[in-house]
């Protein structure tokens, strides 16, 4: 194992490494290092430990938008299709003006 103040970044040679990457083992500069859940990762790394959980929020925040829609569309349908039929049993009479007649 080699004195980290010896070992240089793998994308910058001219820059003196700050870290580790825990997965590849890779030496980074503080630039090409980050520190997820405690744990430096270089960004390629970072990216295949992350990537399978954002993949699954975003597919099922898809599902929950299209839920929302549809359900929100059913919900209006319903809305206005009970005023339709409690106004198809207001009795003619009263659209006449004969029930307003004194």
């Amino acid at each position: 194992m080699a004195e980290i103040a010896l070992c240089r970044c793998f994308h910058h040679p001219v820059r003196e490494a700050v870290g580790r990457c825990r997965a590849c083992e890779r030496y980074y500069c503080r630039e090409c290092v980050t520190e997820h859940e405690g744990r430096l990762f270089c960004a390629l790394c970072l990216a295949k430990e992350v990537g399978p959980r954002v993949a699954k929020g975003r597919s099922l925040a898809r599902i929950t938008g299209a839920v929302g829609a549809v359900s929100g569309f059913l919900l209006a349908w319903l809305f206005f299709y009970l005023v339709g039929r409690i106004l198809l049993l207001v009795p003619s009479s009263f659209h006449e003006g004969t029930l307003w007649k004194g």
